[in-house]
């Protein structure tokens, strides 16, 4: 058994229920169109990773998709927040893992390099974050888990991680950030993005 597993959520690619605050701009169609591309990114960095590989989707597992089932073991997301399915998605990770590093599907600046660093320096450090520049973060990672973590956070704003680092240092815990990325959420992301060249002249 892989010591190492590797988180991802993502929601299921359905037309007006991704990207919602980016199709306010420029229409669902195209909204789903940027989030397939983000997932072909992110399945392609995953599949590079030596890890158990756990994959959550928002609201039904599909079978017969783009996540081969031989490298990506396939799950629902299960809690009442995006705090409680983050913690869910962990508590599984961590039954047959020594190290879970937890990733979703927006950023286009997450390298295979990155997610391993994670993991090396879970070795040393009780949680690993990636700052997204929203005020977010684009990964953690841990070895145990601490519910402190993804209880009374305003998710999908500003306050994320700051919120975030204040539990961390309550419980006392040592903590490493790897580089500050950019998510895709909305236009203004959309437009200073790499994927916005590709999609506009696809």
């Amino acid at each position: 058994m892989n010591k190492n597993a590797l988180i991802i959520l993502i929601r299921n690619p359905q037309l007006g229920c991704v990207k919602t605050r980016l199709a306010a701009e420029i229409g669902e169609e195209s909204a789903l169109k940027v989030y397939m591309a983000l997932l072909d990114y992110t399945r392609s960095i995953a599949s590079e990773i030596d890890s158990s590989r756990l994959l959550f989707y928002s609201d039904f597992i599909e079978e017969n998709d783009s996540w081969n089932p031989r490298l990506f073991t396939k799950f629902l997301q299960k809690g009442n927040s995006f705090g409680a399915r983050m913690c869910r998605a962990f508590e599984l990770a961590l039954k047959d893992h020594e190290r879970a590093v937890i990733i979703g599907s927006d950023c286009e600046e997450l390298t295979p390099k990155i997610i391993r660093d994670a993991f090396n320096i879970l070795s040393e450090f009780d949680v690993v974050l990636g700052p997204a520049k929203d005020g977010g973060y684009y990964l953690m990672g841990l070895k145990k888990i601490y519910p402190e973590l993804f209880t009374n956070k305003q998710w999908s704003t500003s306050s994320v991680l700051d919120d975030t680092l204040q539990d961390i240092k309550k419980l006392g815990l040592s903590f490493y950030f790897l580089p500050t990325l950019s998510d895709i959420d909305d236009f203004e992301d959309f437009k200073n993005s790499k994927l916005c060249k590709k999609i506009l002249l696809s």
